[in-house]
């Protein structure tokens, strides 16, 4: 029976390896939880992110039916879960999927076991056999006697066809591995994109929270405490950031390794069968016997080992299976314990919330600052000599920016004659005037060029803090896994399902053909040497009928 590392390590090209690439690059919980301090996410494409976020390795929980400490627990694919397992006195397993438990390993790897069975007992039987027959040739050999013709035929018809099914399953088990391969490399290129779309967008909002520090109107800028705030929060982003890169690269390669390994194998395996069934079919035919004897060698093991590995496949199909049924259990059901929650813990609404709350409030603070100057500043009639603040403002008053928030931060629409942050540079920039040299008005204007700016790069952060809201809302409360989950169950597993049981129905396929061409093999042989034999004993007995008759 396989061990935990053993069947971890068949799963490489499946979901569990591949979830590694971007489930697995927090620097621990408490950095997640600073985030909560998060002033300033960035820019990303509406309706396009779909991406995966900073989260950590978390603590194991236990997966349990009903209530426990008054939060639901879900056992994962308890249906089809539910099998035999040998490490329990062969009772029903009832803990769902659960890779990291060895009573599932052992109750999935159960589904196996008539194959396992089949390849011991036609290694040992075939074996014994070959043993036998290997005595009898060499103590008790005697002259064949008896030809029947209907056996003759009988038997090369079945050789025939046994061969024919060899074919049509090596041709099964390429064609399944190359569209396996396909699949698995897509799904793999599906979660290394979601990465690297996250990684762009956590430098995004790096990039942010460092423009963040620096925004400033007329030498106003952001509380000294939401600065600092912005350093630990901007450290622990790129640091994360950092991290996913990485791991997104090195697994990446280690699983694309992995699959190449998979295909080639199964590529040799493939060539090899079709090679042993043609060339037996073929020495079988023209009487090469001791040809046919090394083939018969050579086959015996290899089709032990190819029951083998259509076993292994078949576990490998029936994970892929209870993954794919687990997480769109999942999906159904986020926010309940699961065995899941070893490899992606999310976070509670609570923390979510949080995390958006301070984000919303330095968009609150930004935009505060944004019409203070407008209001105080540049709408105010301020006459000559009053200070910095006069520089022959005049004209139509600026509208105020649009305030998303509320001081308590509850969504708030926009009043009559507010800019949003779409199209507030575009409407100011009908306000700006032109100045001299000492930054003097010289035109008809409320804003100076410098103010202007100062302006447009604070609605660019307000901006990106108020898009990277729902982000961050979706990075923590799990909606991105729920919907790389969704994406993988609809668009990836029916492929990867229905490919990998085409390739352990290739090696079944290869493996029964073959054994029953090995022993046709022999059989036919045998009925070869008898018809040859009984041919020329009539040729003798045409010459000399006394010869023919005569006691030997």
């Amino acid at each position: 029976m396989f061990s935990p590392k053993t069947f971890s390590f068949l799963l490489l090209p499946t979901f569990l390896l591949i979830a590694s690439t971007f489930f697995s690059f927090s620097h621990g919980a408490s950095q997640v939880h600073h985030l909560r301090a998060i002033q300033s996410p960035g820019r990303i494409d509406e309706g396009k992110y779909g991406v995966i976020g900073v989260v950590s390795w978390g603590v194991k929980r236990s997966v349990l039916e009903g209530k426990n400490g008054g939060n639901s627990s879900l056992i994962l694919a308890a249906e089809r879960t539910h099998r035999k397992d040998p490490l329990n006195d062969f009772k029903y397993y009832t803990g769902g999927w659960n890779i990291s438990e060895e009573h599932y390993i052992s109750s999935v790897a159960f589904t196996a076991a008539p194959l396992f069975l089949i390849a011991a007992i036609w290694f040992a039987g075939f074996g014994l056999c070959l043993l036998f027959m290997c005595f009898c040739f060499c103590c008790c050999r005697r002259r064949p006697y008896g030809y029947s013709q209907t056996a003759y035929a009988l038997s090369i018809i079945l050789l025939s066809l046994f061969t024919i099914a060899a074919i049509v399953g090596c041709v099964v088990l390429y064609l399944g591995q190359g569209k396996f391969h396909n699949s698995t490399a897509d799904t793999l290129d599906y979660v290394v994109s979601k990465a690297d779309t996250t990684v762009e967008n956590l430098r995004n909002v790096s990039d942010y929270l460092a423009a963040a520090k620096q925004v400033g109107v007329e030498q106003i800028f952001l509380p000294p405490d939401v600065q600092r705030n912005i350093d630990q929060v901007e450290t622990n982003i790129n640091s994360s950031a950092t991290t996913l890169e990485f791991k997104t690269k090195q697994n990446r390669k280690d699983i694309k390794k992995g699959l190449d390994a998979v295909r080639l194998a199964l590529i040799i395996i493939a060539a090899v069968m079709l090679l042993l069934a043609l060339l037996g079919f073929l020495f079988s035919i023209l009487g090469m016997q001791c040809l046919v004897y090394i083939l018969v060698i050579i086959g015996w093991i290899l089709v032990a080992a190819t029951f083998i590995l259509c076993g292994v496949f078949l576990v490998l199909h029936n994970v892929v299976g209870d993954t794919c049924v687990s997480m769109n259990e999942w999906v159904q059901n986020p926010t309940a314990h699961t065995a899941l929650d070893d490899i992606l813990p999310c976070l509670d609404n609570a923390t979510a919330q949080e995390t958006l709350s301070q984000s919303k409030d330095v968009t609150y603070q930004l935009v505060g600052v944004v019409n203070g100057i407008i209001t105080n500043v540049s709408n105010a009639n301020i006459p000559p000599g009053a200070g910095l603040f006069y520089y022959n403002q005049s004209g139509p008053l600026v509208p105020v920016l649009c305030n998303p928030f509320n001081a308590d931060k509850t969504d708030r629409k926009c009043a009559a004659g507010e800019v949003e942050f779409g199209n507030a540079s575009q409407v100011w920039r009908n306000y700006v005037c032109q100045v001299s040299s000492n930054n003097i008005c010289t035109t008809v204007g409320r804003l100076t060029p410098n103010m202007y700016n100062q302006m447009t790069a604070a609605v660019n952060v307000s901006y990106g803090l108020n898009r990277y809201g729902s982000f961050l809302t979706d990075l923590l409360d799990c909606t991105f896994v729920r919907d790389t989950f969704t994406v993988i169950y609809d668009d990836h597993c029916p492929d990867l399902r229905q490919y990998s049981k085409w390739i352990y129905i290739g090696l079944a396929m290869i493996s029964a053909a073959v054994m029953l061409s090995l022993i046709f093999w022999v059989l036919y042989a045998r009925e070869r040497r008898h018809r040859k034999y009984t041919k020329l004993v009539d040729a003798r007995s045409i010459q000399d009928p006394f010869e023919a008759k005569r006691p030997q």
